[in-house]
């Protein structure tokens, strides 16, 4: 199938590929399922039943769950915005020390995060295995839909915590390899002790002999014997 020249400069652009890579899909899922999480029980996670007005949570009439849940998602979203670009701008970063601290700082937020998502799914699944499924007329699809997603959200954090460490370990620096580098140079530049000349070497010894050898006594002379 032959692509028309604009679709195929759309395929190879730096957008595209940049939204086609491993780190990138992962970040994206993870922003999709932090959305669906506190959207949905932010929408329809609170309801009331039919003899009371008030509002409760649609797991086990817990507030702290939707609560949590919410909470959770929301801040999970922005978390994923904010490393998307500094992905985005991964290219522009010339100080190796702070692009160090951005991928330390990443795999610190995605081990935490994996952690907060299997906590999060063992909450709200417990909730809402003792909850009333009939107790509230809506609701209850919502609130299986946050337990799924918050299933989902561990094994994408738990790969982007992956693949972070993965660059720590292929970006970490080498201590005192610039001065071990220039010391190299250095020592390539010397010129090696079997190419030194023997006549500048007997030059030498000749000039600064008169000044180190020890001047000679007078002899004395043993005269005969009369």
């Amino acid at each position: 199938m032959h692509l028309p020249d604009s679709l195929q400069d759309l395929a190879y652009s730096d957008a595209v590929r940049f939204l086609r890579r491993p780190r990138s899909i992962s970040r994206i899922l993870a922003g999709i399922f932090s959305l669906v999480i506190f959207s949905s029980l932010l929408t329809d996670g609170y309801q009331n039943t039919t003899e009371s007005p008030q509002l409760l949570c649609v797991l086990k009439s817990n507030n702290t769950a939707c609560s949590f849940a919410v909470g959770a998602g929301f801040l999970s979203f922005l978390s994923t915005l904010v490393f998307l670009a500094l992905d985005a701008h991964e290219n522009r970063i010339a100080s190796t020390r702070f692009k160090t601290s951005c991928q330390l700082l990443d795999f610190i937020v995605a081990v935490l995060w994996a952690g907060v998502w299997f906590t999060g799914f063992c909450f709200l699944a417990g909730q809402w295995q003792h909850s009333r499924h009939n107790h509230f007329l809506l609701g209850n699809s919502s609130a299986k839909a946050a337990i799924a997603f918050a299933f989902f959200s561990i094994p994408v954090w738990a790969f982007q915590a992956y693949m972070a460490f993965q660059d720590l370990r292929k970006d970490v620096p080498v201590p005192y390899k610039r001065s071990l580098d220039e010391g190299g140079v250095v020592l390539n530049t010397l010129t090696p002790p079997s190419a030194a000349s023997p006549v500048s070497i007997s030059a030498a010894s000749s000039a600064v002999s008169p000044y180190l050898s020890a001047p000679k006594g007078p002899r004395l002379a043993m005269m005969p014997d009369n």
